[in-house]
């Protein structure tokens, strides 16, 4: 395959670990944890996994070579910039624990395991995809692990291959899987390590000791660039409006953190949003009023960016969707019913309110509420065109408030959904760092001997040598929640918190981005050159450690 001049030039780069990596280790424990919220009914359900330890690594006085293992490895879920530096930083960790290790790829996602499709990940492999992006080494899936059959069938390979200790690579969701799939193998002494890392281009996947899920750096980098190249031909053709829709289903994360590197004129939070409880009218009402006084300026353009889980987060709407989910979890004949016949049985089978919210949305809003769901039993936020509808609404109030004498301009909109864009981008330095370091920690936990536990990083505002490196049990990060109609276990997700310094930061700022143009223009990630240019975290992160 041939590669470009910039392929070759990352091959060579050399990731930076921590400098407790660098030699031999030996993991320290903390205090015994518990989950984040219902912690009764969680420790009930992981009695042999729950209320472990925090770890952490530190310099081995007394080295010893360590016994060999042979690994599997599994990339779950969406794409996320640095995945296959993990699968390396693995590979190279467990082969410096022993020369004889073996490290096997379980082939697209969670079903390879299942389904004993796989291939060993050899040094020619691997050097082939060092600080690239993609997960095409070994492809992913989105089946989830969650049934005692998947088990005991991913187990058969496991033994076959000698595997054991098995490394999920994925997000919330996957890493929820990875914990239910350690309590199993503990409780029938299967012999098997169960490690997670955190990935999620959205940025969900957090909390005080796991700083940030890999992916985001890069994927909001990526964005970014686009946003800004958007500004800067709004700002010379001065007549359009951009409604840029941008991934982030369940938070806010990409569009603050895009929001906070290129200052547009608008960006609305979700979570903002909920917590003022805002109908869909008063979005629509907040835009409108910024693109008139724009107008009064003589400037009739301007940028919007809207996360994708926006509507999710509209209470009404929520509880719509909510009410939405369970209703069509329980009802498996629903898809077989043609559009009108959905919808008349939606409007029939919701309770008043929510009926009334579903009857007054626009058919094609209301349609694609209703489409097909994702693994997991929720709305397919991504297909709803959020950008188009808000634009649209805009418009409708903007010719209202002209009528009213209140607006006398021109409103050109324009549409852009990033997504795809940033899922497989060649990972910045800092995610390239990041991931490998993930990686090799990962091997550091199967060393321990540990299980249920996330490969954890911290100190991440600091350069990746001062990192903090160890891991912390996944049921830690768990809280009961709804899912398919059913109360289950899961990570919980770490929402944008609008009481949270990188929040507070964009909002002292925005109200003068929305009248006075300060856009930024960060251009493209960086990856040779000073450090202040190619080596800088994100502002999320950079905001909410100031004092670390």
């Amino acid at each position: 395959m041939k590669k470009s001049a910039l392929q070759i030039a990352r091959a060579a780069y050399q990731p930076k670990l921590p400098v407790t990596l660098t030699g031999a280790v030996m993991a320290v424990e903390g205090a015994p944890t518990q989950s984040v919220a219902d912690q009764e009914e969680i420790a009930k359900l992981f009695p042999n996994t729950y209320g472990m330890p925090e770890l952490r690594f530190e310099k081995n006085p007394n080295p010893m070579v360590g016994k060999s293992v042979n690994v599997g490895v599994i990339l779950s879920g969406g794409q996320a910039p640095g995945g296959h530096n993990v699968i390396c930083g693995l590979f190279d960790g467990i082969k410096r624990i022993n020369k004889d290790s073996r490290l096997y790829g379980f082939l697209m996602g969670p079903g390879g395991l299942v389904d004993h499709k796989y291939i060993e990940l050899t040094a020619d492999i691997i050097d082939e995809y060092r600080n690239t992006g993609g997960f095409d080494i070994i492809g992913s899936g989105r089946t989830k692990l969650e049934k005692k059959e998947q088990f005991d069938k991913g187990l058969e390979i496991l033994k076959q291959l000698g595997i054991s200790a098995l490394v999920i690579i994925g997000g919330d969701d996957s890493n929820t899987n990875a914990a239910i799939l350690a309590e199993y193998y503990k409780a029938i002494g299967a012999g098997v390590q169960v490690i997670g890392c955190p990935k999620t281009i959205d940025g969900d996947l957090k909390n005080e000791v796991v700083e940030a899920s890999f992916g985001f750096d890069t994927a909001t980098k990526v964005y970014s660039e686009l946003i800004g190249n958007i500004q800067r031909d709004c700002f010379s053709a001065k007549k359009y409006w951009h409604f840029i829709k941008l991934m982030g289903r369940s938070a806010s994360h990409i569009a603050l953190e895009c929001a906070l590197q290129t200052q547009p004129n608008v960006c609305i939070i979700s979570e903002e949003v909920e917590a003022k409880n805002q109908t869909l009218q008063d979005v629509v009402n907040y835009i409108a009023d910024i693109v008139a006084a724009r107008a009064a300026r003589g400037d009739n353009f301007g940028t919007v960016l809207i996360p994708e889980g926006l509507i999710e987060f509209i209470p009404a709407m929520k509880s719509l969707i909510a009410e939405l989910n369970d209703l069509l979890a329980h009802n498996a004949d629903f898809s077989s019913l043609d559009a009108e016949a959905q919808r008349k049985f939606v409007i029939e089978n919701l309770s008043a309110d929510n009926s009334a919210v579903y009857a007054s949305l626009p058919a094609g809003v209301a349609r694609q509420l209703t489409l097909d769901r994702d693994p997991h039993g929720n709305v397919q936020v991504s297909l709803i065109e959020t950008e188009k509808l808000l634009s649209e609404m805009v418009g409708r109030r903007l010719e209202e408030m002209r009528a009213e004498g209140k607006y006398n301009g021109k409103f050109s909109p324009l549409h852009h959904f990033f997504g795809y864009e940033g899922r497989c981008a060649a990972p910045s330095n800092f995610d390239a760092d990041y991931c490998y370091a993930l990686g090799f920690n990962a091997a550091c936990l199967i060393n321990a001997g540990v299980t249920g536990y996330i490969s954890s990083l911290r100190n991440l505002k600091k350069p990746s040598v001062q990192w903090l490196a160890g891991g912390i049990p996944i049921s830690m990060m768990f809280n009961m929640e709804r899912r398919h109609g059913e109360m289950k276990p899961v990570i919980q997700k770490a929402l944008v918190r609008i009481d949270g310094t990188p929040f507070q930061r964009f909002a002292a700022k925005r109200a003068d981005w929305a009248i006075n143009t300060q856009y930024v223009f960060p251009g493209p990630i960086q990856y040779f050159g000073p450090a202040e240019v190619c080596d800088q975290p994100t502002k999320t992160l950079h905001y909410e450690h100031l004092d670390k």
